[in-house]
């Protein structure tokens, strides 16, 4: 696989993610999501099923009305893994997410998911364009 073949196939998921978090299709979100994925956030653990029960449960953004406004951030990929910074506006806030992938049995998953609800000063330290890609 090339590394312009990985970037094609992770920009899709990206855009499934932000789908499935607009949305809150469920179903879409456990697709692209390694059964063991672990989400983490300061002082929040949790495992994909639990978060996915909760996104369940609350309002999409979509039904609230919310503009869809997701974008990746940044894109390092080195091999079968790669690490996808992208800017989640979401129910009120401005979520960074990183996420961690691995390309296994034909496909790449989510197999890690940290995020923050960013506050404004942080937004500054947010580097690089839109969409930045690195390629090893």
């Amino acid at each position: 696989m090339t590394a312009d073949h990985s970037v094609t196939e992770i920009d899709m998921l990206l855009e499934q993610y932000f789908e499935g978090l607009h949305h809150g299709n469920v179903e879409k979100l456990t697709a692209i999501f390694h059964p063991r994925c672990q989400l983490q956030a300061p002082g929040i653990r949790r495992s994909r099923d639990e978060w996915l029960t909760l996104v369940a449960m609350r309002e999409s953004p979509a039904k609230r009305g919310d503009p869809f406004n997701y974008r990746i951030l940044s894109i390092d990929i080195q091999g079968e893994q790669a690490m996808a910074q992208v800017d989640c506006p979401l129910l009120g806030s401005r979520f960074t997410d990183y996420l961690g992938l691995l390309y296994e049995s034909g496909e790449w998953k989510i197999v890690n998911k940290m995020y923050a609800d960013r506050i404004p000063s942080q937004q500054s330290r947010i580097k690089g364009a839109p969409h930045a890609i690195c390629k090893h």
